[in-house]
């Protein structure tokens, strides 16, 4: 009778823990997913309904991300220029208003107004409505949101970029460290050109932009021409910054494109960003293939963009300038994840 007991009370305590003693937490609150790690107070969140970007990445109480003031609403009514936006069906600038894939060229429709300008930019799904939650769960290892874009639904989009395929991204915090992980699947009958990436604004909160110092792993920077798209040339990161390992901001107004990644034994690469105290560590898969640094004077941000392939990499490769795009085989899918690690953001 009372190992009876024992049980039936073990068993109540387990059922009546509460949710504020679990270490993982994903909830939803109107247009807004917050995933939690209590252990390390990292919190992210993340809208679905504009654009699937997490907007505010926060570790006690510090925003690592660029954030509008005034919260969810705020960014809501204006979301360009914050947290991370993902960006397709290409990262960065094409040199003309068309692109180039398996030997033809794809003229761009201007008439339709989703992409604007003589050096487009940035694709355009970026802020879309069209993201759809398939998941939200909380472990005892991790919180995590999965949401997908069904590309091929949208005809003003195929008629711009018109391989189908599909897009699932998973947020993954565990640990204080988030995971972004992408998987791309061309769905059309003929190859794909891979060349997305990620945009994310950050932020230190210890000091200001010109105390910062840049640890960058990568061994080649690609010169660029005026209109910011890479000439075919590259040079040693060396003669850009004599000490990769710290260059300090305050010398550079950067939007630099890097590539031949230094790898560790995973295949992956880091840039980070650091204080007086306080470190943002990007930290890339082996399929994001380059990096683009933005940091322009005087803003107190920085991006660190990890990308599949460099600026204007599918015009290039299909002139011989460029040797590492990706193109996916129908039915093929591309997978590949980036890391944001934050240290030193102490209360």
């Amino acid at each position: 009778m009372k190992r009876c007991l024992l049980s039936l009370l073990a068993l109540c305590l387990v059922v009546a823990t509460p949710a504020a003693a679990r270490r993982y937490t994903a909830s939803r609150q109107g247009d807004v997913v917050q995933l939690h790690d209590a252990a390390t107070d990292t919190r992210v969140s993340i809208m679905p309904s504009v654009g699937n970007i997490a907007f505010d990445m926060q570790v006690n109480g510090h925003r690592v991300l660029r954030t509008p003031p005034g919260g969810s609403d705020a960014f809501k009514a204006a979301p360009n220029g914050m947290g991370i936006p993902f960006m397709g069906p290409w990262i960065n600038r094409l040199d003309e208003q068309a692109f180039y894939a398996n030997g033809r060229r794809y003229p761009f429709d201007m008439t339709l107004g989703n992409i604007r300008g003589t050096i487009p930019i940035h694709g355009f799904v970026t802020t879309t409505d069209q993201w759809r939650v398939t998941s939200m769960n909380a472990t005892g290892d991790a919180a995590s949101l999965t949401s997908r874009l069904e590309f091929f639904r949208q005809p003003a989009w195929m008629k711009q970029w018109p391989f189908a395929h599909t897009i699932e991204m998973t947020y993954r915090l565990k640990d204080g460290v988030l995971e972004v992980a992408t998987a791309v699947t061309n769905v059309s009958a003929e190859p794909m050109p891979i060349s997305i990436g990620f945009h994310p604004y950050f932020q230190l909160t210890d000091s200001p932009r010109d105390d910062w110092t840049l640890s960058v792993g990568a061994r080649r920077r690609w010169l660029l021409a005026a209109n910011k798209v890479p000439t075919g040339d590259t040079e040693p990161i060396e003669r850009f910054f004599p000490d990769p390992s710290a260059a300090p901001l305050r010398e550079y107004d950067l939007d630099d494109v890097f590539g031949d990644l230094v790898r560790d034994g995973q295949g992956r690469a880091t840039v980070s960003v650091k204080g007086r105290g306080q470190q943002l560590d990007v930290i890339v898969g082996p399929r994001f293939k380059s990096a683009v640094i933005w940091a322009p004077k005087p803003q107190n941000f920085i991006c660190l963009e990890p990308m599949a392939a460099i600026t204007n990499a599918i015009n290039m490769a299909h002139r011989g300038a460029y040797s590492e795009l990706e193109n996916l085989a129908p039915g093929g899918v591309w997978r590949e994840s980036f890391w944001i690690r934050a240290r030193g953001f102490s209360r």
